[in-house]
């Protein structure tokens, strides 16, 4: 790196703040300086540079198209220098822990292990957000998600923690022990699907069927949904990993199965991270190996077979 040649770092810090706060006064009181100051240090900056980084006819705050280049560049580099000195200092080691994920994957995973973890890690305060949205992980907020998909979500680091493909069950009582050949012949019942997403729609749509609005469909919570469809209240399109011991019981027959996404996945923002989230983690990976050593186990199956 050529460290002559890039701009005092006093003047980088002054930008990055103004950009932040988007008045000289805020960005003074950010810095603890005078607002007379953030502007003597952004007009040297944009000397060193030979650029304009604020457009000074355009109203107060405004910033050229090389100013937002910049501006974004510096939040991304003092963001990482943040969260880098907070996690080898400890200084963010008190902060609660904040886990997004679906619904499902909490209620049906998660919350059944959480008191293996607290008995190992006591201290660590924790935040769960269960919601079919695609929160944002960033740093001050959501440390952590668990994501349905396929591995890929731009900017984060991902790793496959539980595989699980898409299974459509549902209680015997409702569809019988009857061969079922497509999944069109399940469009003469009720569906249930999870809150916030189109599953059961597009699973139809993808086999070349569609949802009879005169049957309905429900949107619940994960917990719920699996509830309800162990009460034949409907067909439910839910991950297997969360009804596999109600396959295996009697209590869901598993009718059609899609295998084209991986399942579930921990995904991080790249860089150093702070102890609790190593701790949590760790132990995440750990719960899911012995899943999947249990699930490597021969053990009968019930329900029809998948398609």
């Amino acid at each position: 790196m050529d460290w002559l040649s890039l701009p005092p770092l006093t003047a980088l810090r002054a930008f990055a703040a103004f950009a932040e706060a988007g008045t000289m006064s805020g960005a003074g009181a950010a810095l603890n300086v005078s607002h007379a100051a953030i502007s003597q240090q952004i007009r040297a900056l944009e000397e060193h540079m030979g650029l304009p980084l604020l457009d000074r006819h355009a109203g107060r705050g405004a910033l050229t198209p090389a100013g937002s280049t910049l501006a974004l560049a510096l939040a991304e580099g003092f963001d990482t220098i943040e969260r880098t000195v907070a996690a080898l200092t400890g200084a963010d080691a008190e902060r609660p822990l904040q886990i997004t994920t679906t619904p499902a994957f909490a209620s049906g995973w998660l919350m059944p292990r959480l008191a293996d973890f607290r008995a190992q890690h006591p201290g660590v305060s924790l935040m769960l957000d269960p919601s079919p949205e695609l929160k944002r992980i960033e740093p001050g907020g959501i440390d952590l998600g668990v994501r349905y998909g396929s591995g890929t979500w731009p900017g984060l680091e991902a790793e496959l923690l539980v595989e699980s493909s898409i299974a459509i069950v549902a209680a015997p009582a409702l569809v019988g022990e009857g061969a079922y050949d497509a999944p069109a012949q399940l469009t003469a019942f009720h569906w249930l699907q999870e809150l916030g997403t189109s599953e059961a729609s597009d699973f139809l749509a993808e086999h070349g069927a569609a949802l009879d609005r005169s049957k309905g469909v429900t949107s619940a919570p994960g917990n719920l949904m699996i509830e309800a469809a162990r009460n034949g209240q409907g067909i439910a399109v839910v991950g297997r990993a969360f009804v596999e011991a109600d396959i295996e019981a009697g209590r869901l027959r598993l009718l059609f199965e899609d295998r084209r996404k991986k399942g579930y996945y921990l995904v991080t923002r790249p860089g150093v991270a702070r102890p609790p989230v190593r701790d949590f983690t760790r132990w995440l990976k750990t719960q899911a190996r012995a899943q999947a050593r249990r699930a490597d186990k021969p053990a009968g199956h019930g329900g029809g077979p998948p398609s």
